[in-house]
């Protein structure tokens, strides 16, 4: 049995959240690309674009799905290839310096 209000407030929870999710992993990265700029660490560079590839990949799953029309499953696994990317690329930053 299906109940619309609550699959509309979860709508409007889960949008709310990957707007904060989009906004505070933005400041992250802008933070951390200042310091890179700052410093000209190899390291921060690297730490920026990681959290940069695993905030587009927290918010590109509804958007493709949402905008684009994209299958959610689909969005889903781009969604979880990006994340998986930018933890690499943090993950290495973090071996580099």
């Amino acid at each position: 049995m299906s109940f619309p209000a609550v699959e509309t407030l979860t709508a409007i929870a889960l949008a709310v959240v990957k707007t904060l999710v989009l906004v505070v992993g933005s400041a992250i990265t802008y933070f951390a690309f200042k310091a890179y700029r700052r410093t000209r660490q190899p390291a921060l560079g690297y730490l920026a674009g990681g959290f940069g590839l695993v905030t587009l990949g927290l918010v590109l799953a509804g958007v493709l799905h949402e905008l684009l029309g994209v299958p959610l499953e689909t969005g889903i696994f781009l969604e979880s290839l990006l994340v998986l990317a930018g933890f690499l690329v943090i993950a290495y930053s973090l071996s580099v310096s």
